[in-house]
């Protein structure tokens, strides 16, 4: 069977200027940037945790999870539950640590798949001399079980995650931090598939690479301005090469 991400028409935009691989670090969401979940262990693990901690039943259904980070569904989801604020604040390291448990114990029930050219340009990124994070809406021990499932843990050094930062742009902040720290330098670029990540990356002054290979489409991406966006890294490095 065909994925349907390699069903998409091939389509790339590079801004005039712009080296999408000359740069010092990038950060890579993980969840529809690097790789697909075909399950719900993560998903799942929020109202388990809510209930096992707090008691309360609580849902995901009507909220916006693409892009969003795991500390702003939580509280999201709770507060369109009723719960009430003061039983939150006081139990969320609790309901955190629990997600984190729960999807750690349900690790072999996950069933991930890269998302096209995912290693490969990992690969050439590196082989250019290039620090490779990950900047993720995921709590930091989940965020890292899916990428060792995934088979990529090698090619990351670092990363910004939610566990304290329910806004991206701030966890953006914190890995682009920890990568200036690392290689000294500030050409630090973003790349996700979401309109959150642009955001975010501009509101660090970042710059951006978008691919559409999650919820949103090559024109809904492309629209917001990123310094280079792909339907997938695949066909980003295939337009280098020149066989697009």
């Amino acid at each position: 069977m065909v994925d349907a991400a390699e069903k998409r028409e091939a389509r790339v935009y590079i801004e005039p200027g712009f080296e999408w691989d000359g740069q010092d670090a990038y950060l890579f969401d993980i969840d529809g940037t690097l790789l697909r979940s075909r399950d719900r262990v993560h998903v799942e693990s929020f109202a388990s945790s809510v209930a096992r901690v707090t008691g309360f039943e609580v849902t995901l259904a009507g909220i916006l999870l693409h892009g969003a980070t795991d500390t702003a569904i939580l509280r999201e989801a709770c507060r369109q539950a009723g719960v009430p604020a003061g039983v939150l604040e006081a139990r969320i390291e609790a309901i955190l640590e629990a997600m984190r448990i729960s999807v750690a114990e349900r690790r072999h029930e996950l069933d991930l798949i890269r998302m096209p050219g995912v290693e490969e340009a990992l690969k050439h990124l590196a082989r250019k001399g290039a620090a490779l994070g990950v900047a993720t809406g995921n709590l930091e021990m989940i965020g890292w079980i899916k990428i060792e499932q995934a088979g990529l843990r090698e090619w990351f050094r670092f990363g910004g995650f939610s566990d304290h930062f329910p806004v991206r742009a701030e966890l953006i902040a914190q890995a682009a931090a920890k990568a200036r720290e690392l290689t000294g330098k500030t050409n630090i670029c973003v790349v996700g598939d979401t309109p959150r990540d642009i955001e975010a990356a501009r509101a660090n002054f970042l710059s951006v690479i978008a691919v559409a290979t999650g919820h949103y489409s090559f024109d809904e991406l492309v629209k917001l301005q990123p310094e280079a966006c792909a339907t997938s890294l695949s066909d980003l490095l295939n337009c280098a090469r020149g066989e697009l």
